[in-house]
């Protein structure tokens, strides 16, 4: 039995009583429930500013939830039909009936619920622990991936940052309890600030409305019954994640990935180091690095529009590539008609002969330069790339 596992599964909590008070939605914004076999997920969906734009999907962090990309998706609506979902036991998801909290689980519910809602293949989005999951989903269906935008996710660290080790230590039993005494007289607010002080490179970023709504969100996640055993399951299952070997690692499955791949990385990111941007981005074979210097954990709520330039510069490299894709099968397929009497004449030539380029340079990219010189672009990164991510530059978002 894995150490996610419950030995015994306790009955589901009523919907009534897992719910004190409701999430909120920003304006534009429409909250739902899907029940699936053994969970039920809240999903929030911001449609695109017009039909037929191709879904994605946002999958949030430990102790997060699908309000983490609130500022995020406005900024891609005329891209993309975005939904967020709240991972089983956050936001306003209630706990899933197995008690499965593992990475695997999450992906899992990532799947399912994709699967029931015939929406793949997605953009597909995830931050810290909603990373890992969704690096996971992508390795193992690659049919629901268009692309991979990963914030700061949580992939194995040999030398784990000492800011990170008390978010570690819930996964140790026993420790979510004591740590729920020992700030039992904390106020919303405190905690609160703790979780910023943590997250954000710069806490003063946060407007007094947006922490407002932190507050609001803090006070009713406490009045859960299982919002603490969702946060240490969950933390043991990103530790067991963590120690998996063979083709189960997340490494592994990282060089598994087919999709084209955005890392999003911050130079103050206190639980995920900065120094994993470049094994990151050697690891995903199709990938482009943003790094961030002043940004934190969370770098799609600090810097939401250098984060969106991010994503679209992603989406038109990757159009740029399928364009020369079919240019050049188109060639091919027009010298292929050719008599081959007119191939030894004079003046003929094949697609490899009249091609200015071949189609490696452009499905395999690789950086020209040792870094980035602006936070609102990309360096494409392939395994020979130089680039890395302690030489770029950032400019806060005004």
């Amino acid at each position: 039995m894995a150490s996610t596992d419950s030995p015994r599964v306790p009955p589901a909590v009523p919907t009534s009583a897992a719910q004190p008070s409701a999430a909120r939605a920003a304006e534009g914004e429409r909250l739902r429930s899907v029940g699936l076999p053994g969970l039920t997920l809240s999903v929030r969906s911001r449609s695109g500013a017009r039909e037929g734009l191709p879904p994605a999907l946002y999958v949030h962090g430990l102790g997060g939830s699908s309000q983490n990309w609130s500022a995020l998706m406005p900024l891609l609506a005329d891209l993309v039909d975005g939904e967020a979902v709240d991972l089983p036991g956050f936001g306003a998801s209630p706990p899933p009936d197995d008690g499965n909290y593992s990475v695997t689980g999450h992906a899992r519910a990532v799947i399912r619920y994709l699967d029931s809602q015939n929406r793949g293949p997605v953009h597909l989005f995830g931050n810290s622990l909603g990373g890992a999951v969704t690096t996971r989903v992508a390795a193992a269906r690659p049919d629901l991936v268009r692309t991979l935008t990963l914030v700061s996710p949580a992939l194995p660290e040999i030398r784990v940052q000492r800011t990170a080790v008390p978010t570690g230590l819930l996964a140790i039993p026993g420790v979510a309890g004591l740590f729920t005494r020992l700030t039992r007289d904390w106020t919303p607010e405190q905690r609160v600030r703790g979780v910023m002080a943590l997250c954000y490179g710069d806490p003063n970023r946060v407007t007094p409305e947006g922490f407002r709504s932190a507050v609001d969100e803090m006070e009713r996640r406490l009045q859960l019954p299982y919002f603490w055993d969702a946060m240490a399951r969950s933390a043991r299952g990103v530790v067991n994640a963590y120690t998996l070997g063979g083709q189960h690692g997340l490494w592994r499955q990282a060089e598994r990935v087919l999709a084209p791949t955005l890392l999003v990385y911050g130079g103050r990111d206190l639980l995920v180091s900065y120094r994993m941007a470049a094994r990151a981005a050697r690891a995903f074979r199709d990938s482009r690095l943003l790094t961030l210097p002043d940004a934190g954990h969370v770098a799609m709520m600090e810097y939401p529009t250098t984060v969106a330039t991010a994503f679209r510069e992603l989406l038109a490299d990757t159009a740029a590539g399928a364009e020369f894709g079919a240019l050049y099968a188109e060639r091919g397929a027009a010298a292929s008609r050719t008599p081959s009497s007119d191939a030894s004449s004079p003046g003929a030539s094949s697609p490899s002969a009249s091609s200015p380029s071949t189609p490696s340079t452009s499905t395999s990219p690789t950086s020209t330069s040792p870094a980035s010189t602006s936070p609102a672009s990309t360096s494409p990164t392939g395994t020979s790339s130089t680039s890395t991510p302690s030489t770029s530059t950032s400019n806060p978002e005004s």
